[in-house]
């Protein structure tokens, strides 16, 4: 069978509205199609900048097949590459992150400068020439204190996704937080049934009592219409930016990426159980204003973000089978932030820590029904799953004209 034909076909058969076919969910070819016409073209999010804030400090992720290691070099540049050895292939570096002057790897010992030059290979000949065998690069950039990767030859602009979101987060100051606490949960789902339960809070309400204290479940939130026509929303922005913080929606022509800000419940200023402070300290020292809600950070289809006046908590998305996905969550605090001092972290971590666990559970048993021969795509609530629509909209959207070969993604209305 011609898979790509395949999921051409039932892409331009598919029912405006409805969830997409079993196989889109399931097939391991489908899934490796997803891997090499998204995941391996686009700009991923990777990390943060404050995690390797030092030269020789690294971190690692894989992308499907790829292993990647993100390091910072001597002149403080952020850089990423092909995490395999010019000898044989191993992986250079093995840990999720470390500290190293040089990337050595453990196989024979080749040596590489945190620039990706080869400085040392033993006894391979006078004819051999160092210069040749440099780590292979990966494309990386870096904005607010995110840092993305992109491991397409020719990768896609970055710079609108940089204009859109650098006045957001630029107050922030993600660059200077420091991580208080990290977890990663693999999810029993596909990829994308991950995103569509990110994508909606039809089902806060019977699953997630401790996220509902805190963050609003209506429709001009979570989605992307309405919000503005809500007059609590526009009275936040205007307060926001009054304060010195862009806070209106703004979306990406193709519905990639987008960011707004969004009140929180009642006095709530944070995700906790009462709603007060997690942290004494506020997340930068250039905001100070209170009750500024959550800025939230939406690039399909790595990661979703919450950044609040006190700490930020950031996810990352990565595949790791058809019917498999790991999310990171990466709960970031001031970086003079004491714990126990200035913060309790499970007062911190415990609201997104029991979210997130009840959401690897929805989506597994979104699965596992999923599986079965009587599963047929079933439709989307208007009033409650916008953000769910716009979603696998802008997957269909992405991946059709590169099934067919006919060049970049269409635009889709996010009317």
């Amino acid at each position: 069978m011609d898979i790509r034909n395949d999921m051409l076909r039932r892409l331009r058969n598919r029912r405006d509205g409805y969830s997409l076919e079993q196989a889109f969910y399931t097939d391991p070819d489908y899934f490796q199609a997803d891997l090499e016409l998204i995941w391996y073209r686009d700009w991923l999010f990777a990390a943060h900048d404050c995690e390797i804030p030092k030269p020789g400090n690294y971190v690692t992720l894989q992308v499907g097949d790829y292993p990647v290691v993100i390091v910072r070099d001597r002149q403080g540049q952020v850089r990423a590459f092909h995490n395999s050895c010019r000898h044989r292939g191993s992986r250079v570096c093995a840990g999720a992150k470390g500290a190293s002057a040089r990337l050595v790897c453990p196989y024979h010992q080749w040596t590489y400068d945190l620039d990706g030059r080869l400085l040392f290979a033993r006894q391979m000949g006078p004819e051999f020439d160092p210069a040749q065998f440099s780590l292979k690069p990966v494309a990386c950039e870096t904005v607010g204190g995110y840092i993305f990767i992109c491991l397409a030859d020719e990768p896609a602009d970055f710079e609108p996704f940089r204009t859109m979101v650098e006045p957001f987060f630029r107050p922030h100051r993600l660059t200077e937080a420091k991580v208080a606490f990290e977890s990663t949960i693999v999810e029993k789902g596909n990829w994308k049934l991950v995103w569509e339960n990110n994508r909606e809070c039809y089902h806060c309400a019977g699953n997630h009592p401790e996220l509902c204290k805190t963050f609003p479940e209506a429709p001009t939130v979570t989605g992307v219409q309405g919000a503005d026509g809500d007059p609590e929303i526009v009275a936040h922005w205007q307060r926001c930016e009054a304060a010195g913080l862009p806070s209106r929606f703004t979306i990406a022509d193709d519905g990639q990426y987008r960011t707004t800000r969004v009140p929180l419940l009642r006095d709530a200023v944070s995700y906790t159980m009462t709603g007060r402070r997690a942290v004494r300290k506020n997340l930068s020292d250039d905001v100070s204003t209170d009750r500024i809600g959550s800025l939230l950070l939406y690039h399909y289809p790595t990661t979703w973000n919450h950044i609040l006046g006190d700490h930020a908590v950031t996810f990352r998305v990565l595949p790791i089978s058809a019917t498999e996905t790991a999310v990171t969550t990466k709960w970031l605090v001031h970086k003079d932030a004491v714990e126990g001092i200035d913060y309790d972290l499970a007062e911190l971590t415990h609201v997104w820590t029991e979210t997130n666990d009840q959401d690897r559970r929805i989506v597994e048993e979104n699965a596992f029904g999923i599986k079965s021969p009587a599963y047929e795509p079933g439709p989307y609530s208007l009033d409650h799953e916008g953000g769910v629509i716009q979603f696998v909209e802008w997957y269909c959207a992405f991946i059709e004209p590169r099934l067919s070969g006919s060049g970049k993604p269409a635009l889709r209305s996010v009317a």
